[in-house]
């Protein structure tokens, strides 16, 4: 079972990278995030057509989250992130693909930092730790994937003191990441892919023929599926196509279950 996020940058405008990643790639689950369209735009007959299911929550000029499941529809269990009925962007969705809970996320930016952008995104963050741990207690086989907006240290970003004001780069940012693995989650590109898997690379000042990258896309595994691990990496050469949303895929592997789990 291949499990991928991908922050799509606009899912009409980069809808041609989107199915030719898709037919090349063949991921069983797919997480997207900032599908920057409403829930009508959402282009559900392409995505069908490419074989894949889909949930949604569109939200127009920014934000906007979807699970696809090849061959199946996603069984929807949320539609947001517990804890704040008054927050209206959609950065959260959550769905069972094959035995397994897939959280799709897309984490606050919070810049400018200081200031009530980066408030915003720390208390995100104490939601999304909170109903994780829910997860966790419940012993629940669960992946959380998406755009975390955290660089979670200093091996995941390229040699640069640029970006140390950015909100991404924040003591507070890389201390709510940790409170969240504490929990018992693996984050599996570090574990499998190591120092260097960067997912982003920004458009300004040819940061992606400089490979100047930044590893802000996250697979969080539950204890109850984090035995199952087998691969995980970038597919880099979805940032180099025409055209291209200035994130790359990232993706885990899973062996299927043991006959005694299923039971």
């Amino acid at each position: 079972m291949k499990v991928a996020t991908f922050n799509v940058n606009n899912v009409n405008r980069r809808l041609a990278n989107l199915l030719h990643w898709l037919e090349k790639a063949a991921p069983d689950v797919v997480c997207l995030q900032e599908l920057k369209a409403d829930q009508q735009a959402f282009p559900l007959r392409a995505i069908q057509s490419a074989g894949y299911g889909a949930v949604w929550e569109g939200q127009r000029s920014w934000n906007g989250v979807a699970i696809l499941a090849r061959g199946a529809c996603p069984v929807l269990t949320r539609r947001s992130l517990p804890g704040d009925a008054s927050d209206k962007q959609k950065r959260y969705i959550e769905a069972a693909v094959n035995g397994v809970l897939v959280g799709c996320l897309y984490l606050p930016n919070g810049n400018p930092q200081p200031g009530p952008r980066f408030a915003y995104k720390l208390a995100w963050f104490d939601r999304l730790i909170g109903h994780a741990e829910t997860l966790m207690a419940a012993g629940i086989p669960a992946v959380l994937a998406g755009d975390y907006n955290v660089v979670p240290t200093d091996a995941d970003i390229y040699p640069t003191r640029s970006w140390s004001r950015d909100a991404l780069l924040q003591p507070a940012s890389r201390a709510a990441f940790r409170r969240l693995l504490k929990q018992g989650w693996l984050d599996a590109l570090a574990e499998k892919g190591g120092a260097g898997s960067y997912t982003f690379w920004d458009y300004k000042r040819d940061r992606w023929a400089r490979d100047a990258g930044l590893r802000l896309d996250h697979l969080l595994l539950s204890p109850a599926v984090s035995g199952r691990l087998l691969d995980a990496g970038v597919d880099r050469w979805v940032r180099g196509e025409p055209g291209a949303s200035d994130h790359a895929p990232a993706w885990i592997r899973l062996r299927p279950p043991k006959a005694a789990s299923r039971r």
